[in-house]
């Protein structure tokens, strides 16, 4: 089992490396970049923009270089360890008061996330104000998502064909039938038609910019439950359908019914044999959960106007803003390799026949 692990911790490294040159060559792949737009939009007010600015902004974001040399520099920023960005823009070198100049390569470093060009920001700033309401709801909504799809799942595996299974199944349809975005649209005129108040954001207008109290954490708490049901509808009732598939297919199986001639209660008989095998591929998702935990659902928090990361990574990629977006899906990435190899020991935990084949191969 070690050996397995490790062997799947030395496998990341190559992987977010190359993750890292696709995902930096694919924004970088529409025509122009962020200053062509930039300029144009300048153009458009009627303000005109010279030569000798153009070459100036060029340089200052560093878009007049070669792309692999501009690779080069935001993987060296972004990686722990490499060599440290000097005052004046200078990576190898650093120059000193008598004139010298020495090689610049520190064992450790901060990680660089480097700056917006739209909002002119450190992005480890702008991506870390947005962080923990992002956190908040997706974690809500996971906890939400669970803890409804896994006894409904069991309950209508149990009680196939009854009303109940019926009744969750035409449910789970209309979930699963039903855009995320249009059921955020749904709540919002319910809101503002019936009961006079908008559905969309977190605070109140009171709330909105006032430092963390608690009366503004209850006010979060309040306006949380619309965000968490809107995004965790889809979830739930995709996750009750796997849920419930899984465990008509344990519950027929032979070892169901030895267990039960031998005698063991049926509820002790459901949750330690059949359930728990049925829970793998809801294990095997955790891969996708933890960047879900950090994206959250973009076109919700857009519709609900939610100062989630999501809006900020759909509007990095829209205006090319390249050290944004590319650090964004480079966190994104991490977390969904960390949340595989999650997943995996998790998997090897809850089923010891994957330890034994693992050990067969």
């Amino acid at each position: 089992m070690l050996a397995l692990i490790l062997r799947r911790v030395l496998w990341m490294f190559p992987t977010l490396w190359i993750i890292s040159i696709i995902s930096f060559a694919l924004i970088q792949l529409p025509p122009g970049d962020y200053l062509t737009s930039y300029i144009t939009a300048l153009e458009e007010t009627g303000e005109t923009v010279s030569l000798e600015q153009v070459a100036a902004l060029r340089k200052r974001y560093n878009l007049d270089e070669p792309f692999v040399l501009q690779y080069s520099k935001w993987l060296n920023d972004l990686l722990p360890f490499g060599f440290r960005r000097a005052e004046d823009g200078a990576y190898l070198t650093v120059a000193h008061e008598d004139g010298r100049r020495s090689i610049n390569w520190p064992w450790f470093k901060w990680p660089d996330l480097g700056t917006s060009f739209e909002w002119n920001r450190p992005v480890g700033e702008l991506i870390g104000e947005r962080l923990l309401l992002t956190m908040t709801i997706s974690i809500f909504t996971l906890l939400f998502t669970w803890a409804l799809a896994i006894p409904i799942g069991i309950y209508s595996a149990v009680r196939q064909y009854s009303w109940g299974d019926y009744t969750f199944s035409v449910l789970g349809f209309i979930g699963l039938a039903t855009p995320n975005f249009l059921l955020a649209l749904v709540f919002m005129y319910i809101g503002y038609s019936v009961f006079g108040v908008s559905a969309g954001g977190l605070f109140s207008a009171a709330y909105e910019n006032a430092p963390w109290s608690m009366d503004r954490f209850w006010d979060l708490l309040a306006h949380m439950w619309i965000p968490v049901i809107v995004i965790g509808t889809s979830g739930t009732a995709g996750l009750i359908r796997v849920m419930r598939g899984n465990l008509l297919d344990e519950l027929p199986k032979q070892y169901v019914m030895t267990a039960r001639a031998k005698g063991v209660s049926p509820v002790k008989l459901l949750l330690k044999y059949p359930v728990r095998v049925a829970l793998n591929p809801l294990v095997s998702t955790i891969g996708w959960v933890l960047p879900g935990i950090v994206s959250g659902s973009v076109i919700v928090s857009v519709v609900l106007g939610l100062p989630t990361v999501g809006p900020l990574l759909l509007r990095a990629l829209e205006n090319q803003d390249m050290y944004l977006a590319g650090s964004m899906v480079m966190i994104l990435s991490f977390l969904t390799v960390i949340g595989t190899l999650i997943s995996d020991i998790l998997l090897l935990l809850l089923d010891p026949r994957i330890r034994y084949e693992s050990r067969s191969r």
